[in-house]
């Protein structure tokens, strides 16, 4: 997954990102990439993420993303 995530945020924002770095604070992902980011997490995993979780809480890093994404997988799953 964390694999998956880099590659799609440098193929998004032509930038490489380690699992701290700052996505949405340090303006990596604007509100236009970020949307795009979350559909191809959408696509990938198979899960649908609204509007109102498109938040710092769940995308300011990938050590964040990663167990959201991991919690909706599971919901889908339940």
């Amino acid at each position: 997954m964390k694999d998956f995530l880099i590659d799609k945020i440098e193929e998004i924002a032509f930038e490489r990102v380690t699992l701290n770095d700052s996505l949405w604070e340090a303006k990596v992902l604007d509100s236009i990439t970020i949307v795009e980011f979350a559909v191809e997490i959408e696509n990938e995993y198979g899960i649908k993420i609204s509007f109102d979780e498109i938040v710092v809480d769940n995308f300011e890093t990938l050590d964040r993303l990663i167990p959201f994404i991991e919690k909706k997988i599971a919901e889908k799953n339940a």
